[in-house]
């Protein structure tokens, strides 16, 4: 391989694992504000919340635990974690 396509590649995956981390710190800032029941009327924690529930749509309300801290923490975790896991490991590939 030559040394271009290697840097563009590299280029590739460090954009992938960013865009993961973005993903999974939105969700995380989500998840944080939830917990510390921030003020729902601010526009930047409504901003948080709806991009997470966007980027947790598939996982959100996955989980029925009976306290609704959990549910969230549960659910929107889960999405974190996959979107980590899955961004880091395509990214990782891509360096190899």
């Amino acid at each position: 391989m030559s040394p271009r396509q290697s840097n563009g590649t590299h280029q590739a995956a460090r954009i992938i694992a960013i865009v993961a981390d973005v993903m999974a710190a939105t969700i995380g800032l989500w998840i944080l504000m939830y917990l510390l029941d921030a003020n729902r009327t601010n526009d930047l924690v409504q901003f948080l919340q709806e991009t997470a529930r966007w980027l947790a749509g598939w996982s959100y309300d996955l989980f029925t635990f009976d306290a609704d801290w959990a549910r969230v923490v549960a659910g929107y975790g889960l999405a974190a974690l996959v979107y980590l896991f899955v961004g880091h490991a395509v990214a990782g590939r891509l360096r190899r």
